[in-house]
């Protein structure tokens, strides 16, 4: 069974970056695609951005299309999502996702 661990939220400025992590584990992340959702508060969760697992290909919602960047590394069993020039409606819990398995969310509080 795949497990999935998110790191690196936190409490940033507006412009603000950071770098969010997913760690699998039990199993390889190397076929599967890995797509990153947001849940704001009172909101649903939407989709932000995915990675394919054969030919990496990448998508992003138009929210995020040129500030954020997602990639990942087999040889680390990771997936990673750079968010830059950030804005307060990026707030929220970040989930990765693969397969049929979830992590557990990391918060992103985007505020002054």
């Amino acid at each position: 069974q795949l497990q999935l661990v998110e790191s690196g939220g936190g409490l940033v400025q507006p412009g603000g970056s950071l770098r969010l992590s997913c760690a699998g584990s039990g199993n390889s992340l190397d076929y599967y695609a890995i797509g990153w959702f947001r849940q704001a508060p009172g909101k649903e969760r939407e989709g932000v951005s995915c990675i394919g697992g054969s030919d990496g290909s990448t998508f992003y919602a138009d929210s995020v299309k040129g500030r954020f960047t997602i990639s990942r590394d087999n040889a680390k069993n990771t997936g990673n999502l750079q968010m830059n020039s950030l804005k307060p409606e990026d707030t929220g819990v970040y989930y990765c996702k693969s397969y049929v398995y979830w992590g557990q969310g990391t918060q992103v509080t985007v505020s002054s």
